[in-house]
C-alpha cells in the first residue's frame, strides 16, 4: 500500500477527458524539448541546471548525461520530505524531453549572429514557461524539477514566480561555484521563468478545469 501511494492515482471526468489531457502531457512535453533546443540554439548560455550539471561533470569528471540523470534522481529525493507524488507525466518528462530537444537540434540551425541567437533564446524561454503550464495542468503529475516547485509552494504557500525563481537561482549559483559556463541567456532564465510559468500555469489549469467540467456535463 506504500508503494502505490507514492504514486498519483489518474482521475477523469470521462474517457474523452482523460484522452485530451493525456494529448495535452504530450504535446507539452515535445513542446519543452522544443524549446531547450531553441534555448541551446540561441548560443548565449544555457539553463541554470544545465550549468550545474555541466559544472558537476567538470569537477567530478563524470559524462553530462550521467550527472543529468543523478541529478533528477535527487531532485526526486527532495519531493519525500515535501510528499510530492510520482504521476505519469513525472515518467514521460524523463522519457520523452530528452529525445524532442535532440530533435529540436537536428532540425533548427545554428543563427548566424547573436542578432538572430538572442531572439531564438527568448523564444525558447516563453514557449518552455507556456509548455511547463500545458503538461502541469494535465494533472498527470509534474516533472523532477518542476514537482520540487509545486511541493515548494504547497508547503509554504509562496507564489510560483518566487519559488522558482528562488530555485532557479540557487542551481544557478552552485553551477557557477563548480565552473559550469554562464551566459547571458542564462540569468534570463533564472530570474524570467518564474514569473513566466507564474503566468502561464494558473492560465492553463484554468482552462484545462473548465474543459474537464464540460466534458463531465456532455
Amino acid at each position: 500500500m506504500r508503494f502505490r501511494s507514492a504514486f498519483l492515482p489518474i482521475a477523469a471526468t470521462s474517457r474523452r477527458d482523460i484522452v485530451e489531457r493525456v494529448v495535452q502531457l504530450l504535446v507539452g512535453l515535445f513542446l519543452y524539448g522544443v524549446a531547450l533546443g531553441l534555448m541551446v540554439r540561441g548560443g548565449i548560455g544555457v539553463a541554470p541546471w544545465d550549468v550545474l550539471a555541466l559544472g558537476i561533470s567538470g569537477q567530478s569528471g563524470i559524462g553530462y548525461g550521467v550527472v543529468t540523470v543523478l541529478v533528477s534522481v535527487l531532485v526526486l529525493a527532495l519531493w519525500i520530505p515535501l510528499r510530492q507524488r510520482v504521476g505519469l507525466g513525472t515518467l514521460l518528462n524523463a522519457l520523452l524531453v530528452g529525445p524532442s530537444a535532440d530533435l529540436a537540434l537536428f532540425v533548427i540551425p545554428a543563427p548566424s549572429s547573436i542578432w538572430i541567437g538572442a531572439p531564438m533564446f527568448v523564444a525558447g524561454l516563453l514557449l518552455l514557461a507556456f509548455a511547463t503550464g500545458l503538461y502541469i495542468a494535465a494533472d498527470f503529475g509534474p516533472g523532477p524539477r518542476d514537482g520540487l516547485m509545486t511541493g515548494l509552494v504547497a508547503r509554504t504557500g509562496r507564489p510560483v514566480w518566487l519559488v522558482r525563481t528562488l530555485i532557479e537561482g540557487s542551481v544557478l549559483l552552485i553551477g557557477f561555484l563548480l565552473g559550469g559556463p554562464v551566459g547571458v541567456g542564462t540569468v534570463l532564465f533564472a530570474f524570467g521563468v518564474g514569473p513566466l510559468v507564474g503566468w502561464f500555469l494558473p492560465w492553463t489549469t484554468r482552462l484545462r478545469a473548465a474543459r474537464s467540467r464540460q466534458l463531465a456535463r456532455t
